[in-house]
């Protein structure tokens, strides 16, 4: 279906379109730059600030209920639509599976990454270390209790034993995971998967700043894990290869996985040990919202592949370009 949409596009008037939120700005302000047409679909109490910025062709506001019908608008004005974690946690896996507008990268990830256990899993099939998963009755260390979906980190809470996990899992009401609680640091790794160039590039890195894990709390309130900015980050040099390795490996899991390759930017999210191992407890299959940490000056990572810095927004962009100059539009979208 998809395929019969691209043969009706005029690639000359080709838009890019995404939800108004998350990495909104970075993705519309690099397409602009680009020379694409540029379209946010906002909720109605937030169009009025994306309004105020010129890069930003449309603001159109919209019922995410029924995207369907976004989606066939979307359609008509030859826009490629870029996925972020607001797109899943508003619009939801399934109408962004059924959704009839080409879509950045694998949309089929999207189903998976609203679903704790199948991202474990695909994990797994990659080969790269992940926390274990319990049952509450097998619980006999520390954990973290995860809600399902794009919630960054919000309902997220700690159990020290399980008497305490058993008490504070009568209050959740949605699905979760109950996975071994990792000690180290955390680091979260940003990728693109390039079928322009075949290669899985490295591109960034950043670390989450969480209201009562990083506020000034001092131990007054129970930890909590909601997300309200990124903090960037340089990894030491001798850890590379590996996180390299791992993305790479992930890649190869999406193929075999779900028969398509991979394309377009994604995340591991991992904690580094005081051994300097490293476990994945999390991936996210489309742009995350670290990458706003570089954006408009580039990522550290970026001039390894290019003569200038980009940021995500900016790749993305980029690749779109070379898939519209070469008819291969397909190869970029799902």
């Amino acid at each position: 279906m998809i395929e019969t949409v691209i043969k009706s596009y005029d690639l000359d008037r080709l838009a890019v379109a995404t939800i108004a939120s998350h990495t909104a700005l970075q993705i519309l302000r690099a397409a602009k730059r680009r020379g694409f047409k540029t379209l946010a679909v906002a909720r109605p109490s937030s169009a009025w600030f994306y309004k105020r910025f010129q890069f930003i062709d449309e603001v159109w506001e919209a019922d995410f209920s029924n995207f369907r019908l976004v989606a066939e608008k979307l359609a008509e004005n030859n826009a490629v639509l870029i996925p972020h974690g607001s797109y899943v946690e508003y619009v939801g896996w399934r109408q962004a599976l059924e959704a009839p507008v080409p879509t950045f990268g694998v949309r089929r990830l999207i189903e998976v990454e609203a679903d704790q256990y199948k991202k474990m899993d695909l994990l797994r099939r990659a080969g790269i270390p992940i926390p274990r998963s319990y049952a509450p009755e097998e619980v006999d260390r520390p954990v973290i209790v995860k809600l399902f979906g794009a919630k960054g980190g919000r309902g997220y809470f700690l159990a020290r034993n399980r008497e305490e996990l058993v008490q504070r899992l009568r209050e959740v009401k949605e699905p979760y995971i109950i996975q071994e609680y990792v000690f180290g640091v955390p680091a979260y790794y940003h990728f693109f998967a390039s079928p322009m160039y075949v290669r899985v590039e490295l591109f960034g890195m950043d670390v989450r700043y969480e209201t009562n894990v990083d506020g000034r709390t001092f131990g007054l309130v129970e930890p909590t894990f909601v997300v309200v900015a990124n903090l960037p980050l340089v990894l030491r040099e001798s850890l590379l290869p590996t996180v390299q390795k791992y993305g790479e490996a992930f890649a190869d899991a999406v193929r075999e996985a779900l028969g398509e390759e991979m394309k377009g930017p994604y995340s591991l999210e991992s904690i580094i040990r005081d051994d300097l191992s490293i476990v994945v407890f999390e991936f996210s299959g489309r742009i995350v919202a670290g990458t706003n940490v570089y954006m408009g000056v580039g990522s550290q990572y970026s001039v390894l592949y290019f003569d200038e810095p980009m940021d995500m927004g900016e790749r993305i962009a980029h690749e779109l370009q070379l898939a519209r100059e070469r008819g291969r539009l397909e190869d970029v979208v799902s």
